[in-house]
């Protein structure tokens, strides 16, 4: 960090003269604010609040919650910035008090909206000195906000408290109450809320409900409206109280099977099993009807990619009668939403917008269409318009190109985007559904979500916790602002060498250029994953050390395969760039020459016909990683190799198959009839065993006497040095 840390600028005095009521009023409950008249209640204390930003523990909570110099919220250092606070309902309003800390607002307005969209200015402060401002103002609303114009000096804006005076009971209720409607004709429709129109700006929904409190405000700074989930039951409710009390809007999910598109499990006879289709029907019935009139609620969403997902259960006229039954039931499932629930739309979502035709041929009663699309997200409005379809929709997910969707490596995987490149595509696909003008109706972005894993890494605005450039990229689209406070660093040219021949537990060089939009400190760390190698989707720290100009060397794992490695740039703002490259680890190099290799080779069995095989003895002594010896799968079993002649050996390196042997010696012979023993083990562990051995035999066997897994004995290679 540049400049004084979150603790030392929390050190800074605060104010250089607090007001004699103000300090009176810290020794109670709920405190009249300096020049408060007594018949004004302190609606403000408490309720929900937000923030545009904050710097370090600065939570918007802390200048509502009381403590007038113990707490504060702080904003990030730049212009412009806002703190506002949900009163609960339409309100008289009659003075506002901020308890500035010594980073104060030079100039700013103090606004009220009825909804947290239409503001409209109650007083303006141009040249403020800090302290405390006592505001009488004039006016009505339900939210109240201080919209901060210029700071005093470098650092952001600091509020001990944010206190907001009146009576509650104004006039005019919230338009959110309202009812949601579809409303328009072919090419010209709108949502609107309570009358209004309503342009669906959210992000998918991944914290956990408790966690709700402490991110929804976040989701709100962004600029967002509406989150998405993806199913509805009785843990939702805690969920949409605090999406309603940080004015987002709901879209709930319901789920069927088989969701989420290729991959997924669960297969279900759409034409026959009356039974789940009932047990779905009355399910879904039972949560709309508890969350029908809640003002969290924006709409409907009936399933997530099932049309598409059926080609992993069926084929051929039967998929055909499947995704027509299908979409027939997501039809009285809408039409029994209806009876329920006159005030809000249902949409159905699917991954391939070839599912709308079904959809429009036999759910007439869904209001307006859904679909997730990533880096074809541009093409739907040319295939909206081709398949003459004459209901609107959203984008329910998008971002950038997912790992299905991306070319692969030289290593054969798919070749993630940079942080630059998925920044561009959350720009580039909200550019897209807005240019739709009239029919796409807004999207809900893919992922807030806080995971530190694989698929957070490649999709989550926020892993970790910390934000992305992906996360600013979706805050300036939804606000509209070209200034969204502190960045992440960004890391550019990050290679991997050697990329395809790491030697396990060995080490390899990563290489990332970093810099910092803000000029900030930046701290390091590299990470692996194991998802191509073992299927292990977890972020696990690597060991690793800086040599310097943005090289780091890297601690390569034991196991085998193709591994992702990540570094991590952190500014101590709360931001991070992260960049990946993958890796592959192979056995590490033995010196001396391999007398194995192409001699001949036999074993106790072979797999003749399984997956890659035939896997005969010879494909374990051909000098290639990617061919195996494979055996039956009982014990024992062995695995020789004739030498030719008596050669001295010292080294053995068995490179192992998933399927490994735990318990095994290494003989030697002369004459393939009597055999000495020179290395043995109950502790097999698998991949690579490279082993110093002292002997003299033309013939080399493995007597295999404990298998690692339930199948059977499988060597990629043995290597024999002398």
């Amino acid at each position: 960090m540049s400049g004084p840390t979150t603790t030392s600028l929390r050190r800074r005095a605060a104010v250089p003269f607090v007001a004699l009521g103000a300090l009176l009023a810290s020794s109670f409950t709920v405190a009249l604010a300096p020049g408060a008249h007594a018949a004004d209640a302190l609606l403000s204390q408490g309720r929900p609040a937000t923030a545009s930003s904050q710097e370090g523990d600065g939570y918007a909570a802390a200048a509502v919650d009381g403590d007038l110099t113990g707490t504060r919220w702080a904003s990030q250092w730049s212009d412009p910035q806002w703190l506002q606070v949900d009163l609960g309902q339409v309100s008289n309003l009659s003075r506002v008090v901020l308890t500035w800390e010594s980073a104060y607002g030079k100039d700013y307005e103090i606004q009220a909206s009825d909804n947290g969209t239409d503001w409209r200015t109650l007083k303006k402060v141009t040249g403020g000195d800090g302290g405390t401002d006592d505001l009488a103002v004039s006016g009505t609303g339900r939210y109240v906000r201080m919209q901060g114009l210029a700071r005093s000096g470098g650092y952001g804006y600091s509020l001990w408290e944010f206190q907001v005076y009146g009576s509650a009971g104004g006039t005019t209720p919230p338009p959110a109450s309202g009812a949601v409607k579809v409303e328009g004709g072919q090419g010209n429709w709108r949502l609107t809320v309570g009358g209004q129109p309503y342009t669906v700006k959210g992000v998918t929904w991944g914290p956990a409900v408790s966690d709700a409190p402490r991110y929804l405000p976040d989701v709100r700074a962004m600029g967002a409206n509406t989150i998405r989930t993806w199913g509805t039951d009785a843990s939702s409710k805690a969920l949409l109280d605090a999406a309603a009390s940080n004015g987002i809007r709901v879209i709930n999910g319901f789920w069927l099977q088989p969701g989420g598109g290729p991959g997924a499990g669960g297969c279900v006879d759409y034409v026959t099993d009356t039974t789940y289709k009932n047990t779905m029907l009355t399910e879904f019935a039972k949560w709309v009807d508890a969350y029908k009139s809640h003002p969290a609620t924006l709409m409907w969403n009936v399933g997530n990619e099932s049309v598409l997902g059926l080609q992993n259960c069926y084929s051929g006229a039967e998929l055909e009668a499947q995704r027509n039954a299908y979409t027939s039931f997501v039809n009285d499932v809408a039409r029994k939403i209806h009876g329920i629930d006159p005030d809000h739309p249902v949409t159905s979502t699917d991954a391939w917008t070839g599912a709308w035709s079904y959809y429009k041929r036999n759910a007439p009663d869904l209001d307006l269409y859904a679909m997730n699309s990533y880096s074809n997200v541009c093409k739907v409005r040319q295939d909206w318009i081709d398949g003459g379809y004459t209901k609107p929709y959203i984008i329910t997910e998008t971002g950038p190109a997912g790992e299905w969707e991306v070319p692969d490596d030289a290593n054969g995987i798919p070749d993630e985007p940079t942080d630059v490149q998925k920044a561009d595509g959350y720009t580039k696909a909200w550019n897209c559904v807005t240019a739709h003008q009239g029919v796409a109706l807004g999207a809900t972005l893919f992922h807030y979500g806080t995971e530190h894993d694989f698929g957070g890494v490649w999709f989550n605005l926020l892993p970790d916790g910390l934000k992305r450039l992906s996360y600013y990229a979706v805050k300036k689209a939804y606000t509209g602002s070209a200034s969204v406070g502190n960045t992440p660093p960004v890391i550019s040219g990050m290679t991997v060498s050697p990329v395809s021949s790491a030697p396990a537990g060995g080490e390899f060089t990563v290489h990332a250029d970093v810099r910092d939009p803000d000029g900030d400190a930046v701290t390091y760390k590299v990470f692996l994953s194991g998802n191509y190698a073992n299927g292990d989707k977890r972020l696990v720290e690597a060991q690793w050390r800086s040599t310097g100009n943005g090289n780091f060397a890297v601690s390569a794992p034991r196991k085998l395969g193709v591994w992702k490695v990540y570094v991590q740039a952190e500014d101590g703002h709360g931001n991070a760039g992260i960049e990946t490259r993958s890796v592959k680890v192979v056995a590490p190099p033995v010196s001396g020459t391999n007398l194995a290799l192409n001699r001949p080779a036999t074993a106790s069995s072979f797999q003749q016909s399984y997956g890659d095989c035939p896997c005969t003895p010879a494909l374990a002594v051909d000098g290639r990683a990617d061919t195996r010896w494979a055996s039956d799968w009982s014990d024992p079993q062995w695995f020789q190799v004739d030498l030719g002649s008596a050669k001295t050996l010292r080294r053995l390196q068995l490179v192992w198959d998933p399927a490994y042997a735990a318990s095994y010696e290494v003989q030697v012979s002369d004459d393939a009839n009597t055999w000495r023993p020179v290395y043995s083990t109950t502790a097999g562990d698998g991949d690579v065993d490279t082993l110093d051995v002292s002997a003299t035999g033309r013939y080399v066997r493995l007597q295999l006497t404990a298998r690692g897994t339930g199948w059977g004995y499988s060597l990629h290679e043995l290597g024999i040095y002398s």
